[in-house]
């Protein structure tokens, strides 16, 4: 008689993820909401904990806000971003782009502000876990496969594969969201790329009540990779202009 439990697959890795949130009602919101979303879920109530708790659970995402006793969760992105990089949303009380901007820049992929639907919230979750799954870097081509893999425009390359970024030969430290953007635009140089484009594309998102988030990722790339690179079309969207080309224009490309 065949043994049917030796040949049947192993179940797939449930989810991990670590929601760092200090107000009870919130955190254990979230955690029903993604426990019954079949997601193996822990808390932590501030930010020395949720460090803690991320080094402990080697989680695949992680919910995180923005104001947190202990220290605030831009210390505990900086930590657990320079222990071992991992996708981060964070959750901020303040529509303030300024704060939205110093999260991405310690290493957040995506925020949300409250209040916000536990709908929205799973959906751009499974959203930035579909765009790390995809961004992932690939084993290293050789050969003919890793020229067609690096894509140079100007003195910006973008290495596909081994997932780098250098612009004059210096690196650029991207998250993986801004990664993809770069490349959503570095495919079609000089073309603009409407918001609800970008979105799609690289958040997968099929509505447009994200824009500001393109916007705020658009000025991290500028600050990561300089002002002139990213053009601004007002009322419509962005375009990468070549190196070379926005070199010779004045206005360097208006930033907004």
């Amino acid at each position: 008689m065949s043994n049917a439990s030796a040949s049947s697959p192993s179940p797939a890795p449930r989810t991990r993820v670590v929601v760092i949130e200090d107000e009870p009602t919130i955190a254990g919101a979230i955690a029903d909401r993604l426990t019954a979303e079949g997601w193996e879920v822990s808390t932590a109530p501030d930010g020395p904990a949720g460090v803690e708790a991320v080094q402990r659970a080697r989680p695949d995402v992680v919910v995180l806000d923005v104001m947190l006793p202990g220290f605030d969760g831009l210390e505990v992105c900086r930590r657990i971003q320079a222990d071992e990089p991992v996708p981060v949303l964070m959750l901020t009380a303040r529509d303030d782009e300024t704060d939205m901007l110093v999260g991405l820049g310690v290493g957040a992929d995506d925020y949300m502000t409250k209040p916000f639907s536990m709908r929205e919230l799973v959906a751009r979750l499974k959203a930035l876990l579909r765009r790390v799954q995809r961004t992932a870097p690939a084993p290293e081509p050789d050969g003919a496969e890793a020229q067609t893999s690096t894509l140079e425009i100007g003195d910006l390359v973008i290495d596909r594969a081994a997932h780098r970024v250098t612009r004059a030969g210096e690196p650029a430290h991207l998250t993986p969201t801004e990664f993809d953007l770069l490349l959503c635009l570095a495919l079609a140089p000089g073309t603009v790329l409407t918001r609800e484009h970008l979105l799609a594309e690289v958040w997968d998102w099929v509505d447009a009540t994200g824009t500001r988030t393109v916007d705020s990722h658009v000025k991290a790339l500028r600050r990561k990779l300089g002002a002139d690179l990213v053009r601004t079309v007002h009322g419509v969207g962005y375009a990468l202009e070549p190196p070379a080309a926005a070199a010779s224009d004045p206005a360097g490309g208006a930033q907004s």
